[in-house]
């Protein structure tokens, strides 16, 4: 009688809405078992001492007490990430753009060229490493036998600390192919009156270039802008791979610091906390650019 009465006391609106949480009821109890619980219970572990084989044990701040004021690396960390992400990022994306632009011209092979920059991109990781690797490598490396060869002494480029990050910047311009097809989707569809009407005023290549080419394709570079970005704070397997973080932590970036107290020194409690100041980090930087975006962002249909 009671389930009758609860039926009948129920709007058609209120009908449709449990019948909507019906059916989507598997993905949220995906998404809460893994989405929501995750990030709180990190957010608990960042609070805890924890080593995966004891209990956690709640300490409050004290690893971000830790991570600010006691931890000599960490600031080492902070500044390989940034200084990694705040010249990577802009250089990874001014070539991105500028082989985008030569790619849209019409040139020769333009197809064939389209496929080689794009290859990189798709190439695994791990195979990108390897390649990188021989081809870096001090002793029997292709560039450094080339120079070496030419009377040129060999270049420690992964086993230096002043060269370590800028070679790894190198290796994260070439693997822009996927900002190019964006340039190049953003490049064409930038209306053809635009150059005509600048060229009618007398604008030259390079005019048309600054004041029509980049701004109607600054949606994209935003894009590209944020999403490099987030993708910078987070990298880790091409620098782990070809240099572990060294030499000297030159190139201790915030995921392999994280995986290293994570995995190797058993200190889950602390690679939370590392991994909320990583995830703050990303937040700032993302609002920044959405809140300047409004000065240099054009949008043709505003």
């Amino acid at each position: 009688m009671n389930g009758k009465f609860f039926r009948m006391s129920l709007s058609p609106e209120n009908k449709n809405m449990i019948k909507g949480l019906l059916f989507i009821s598997p993905w949220l109890i995906g998404f809460l078992l893994w989405a929501v619980y995750p990030i709180a219970a990190s957010f608990y572990y960042s609070l805890t001492r924890y080593d995966l084989i004891n209990p956690p044990r709640f300490i409050g701040l004290s690893n971000y007490d830790e991570m600010f004021f006691h931890d000599e690396i960490f600031g080492k960390v902070a500044g390989n990430t940034i200084y990694y992400v705040g010249l990577g990022v802009p250089i990874g994306i001014v070539v991105a753009f500028l082989l985008a632009s030569l790619l849209n011209t019409e040139i020769q092979f333009r197809s064939a060229f389209r496929a080689i920059f794009f290859i990189p991109s798709i190439v695994p990781a791990i195979v990108s490493a390897m390649v990188w690797d021989w081809v870096l490598n001090t002793q029997y490396g292709l560039i450094d036998s080339l120079l070496v060869s030419m009377g040129i002494k060999a270049v420690p480029w992964l086993s230096s600390p002043a060269l370590a990050k800028p070679t790894l910047i190198i290796i994260y311009c070439w693997a822009q192919g996927s900002a190019i097809v964006i340039f190049l989707a953003a490049l064409q569809d930038v209306p053809r009156s635009l150059y005509d009407a600048a060229l009618v005023d007398g604008a030259n290549w390079r005019q048309r270039f600054w004041h029509v080419t980049i701004p109607m394709c600054t949606p994209s570079i935003l894009f590209a802008l944020i999403t490099g970005f987030i993708g910078g704070f987070q990298t880790f397997t091409l620098p782990w791979l070809l240099t572990e973080g060294g030499p000297y932590n030159a190139t201790e970036f915030f995921g392999i610091y994280l995986y290293r107290n994570a995995f190797n020194f058993m200190k889950m409690g602390y690679a939370a906390s590392l991994a909320w100041i990583l995830f703050i980090l990303i937040v700032i930087f993302t609002i920044l650019f959405f809140r300047s975006s409004a000065r240099w962002v054009y949008y043709g249909g505003g």
